[in-house]
């Protein structure tokens, strides 16, 4: 008999994909705990509906990344900070003021997740510094930042 997996299933496949196993199993096991449903017409056409409507949100989501990057690939980011007598910043410079301060610039609104600060995630002293927009996975965009006092 052949079903269309509903989840991944470690010994046959993963989700979606469309396999060959015996009436038993298939009957006894897979069907009665949803995890998988006949292979006809309507189900079928139901995955490559479900497989098409993903294809297009992925293009849309990678034109949109695609789009962000011509628009902040290159930006310098100009934040201030307070700090005490060594130099050193009270607190630190997050990712969070990095993507308020694109936001302020440009008008582009930037997940702080995707934001890759040098070093542990926060600057702490004063000085220029290169950070990576993580938009897509093979999509980044290089800006700089440079950390003035106040």
């Amino acid at each position: 008999m052949e079903v269309i997996l509903q989840q991944d299933i470690k010994s046959l496949g993963k989700k979606g994909q469309k396999i060959k196993v015996s009436d038993g199993y298939a009957q006894n096991f897979l069907l009665p705990k949803k995890l998988a449903v006949p292979a006809n017409a309507a189900n079928l056409n139901t995955l490559k509906t479900q497989n098409d409507a993903a294809e297009y949100r992925r293009a849309t989501e990678k034109a949109a990344a695609l789009e962000q990057k011509a628009a902040v690939d290159g930006m310098h980011v100009q934040l201030k900070a307070k700090a005490g007598m060594n130099g050193k910043l009270f607190g630190a410079v997050t990712a969070k003021e990095v993507a308020d301060a694109i936001k302020e610039t440009k008008g582009i609104e930037i997940d702080k997740k995707k934001i890759r600060l040098p070093g542990a995630d926060a600057i702490k002293a004063f000085g220029t510094y290169s950070a990576e927009i993580k938009l897509y996975p093979d999509i980044a965009a290089q800006i700089t930042i440079t950390v003035a006092e106040e």
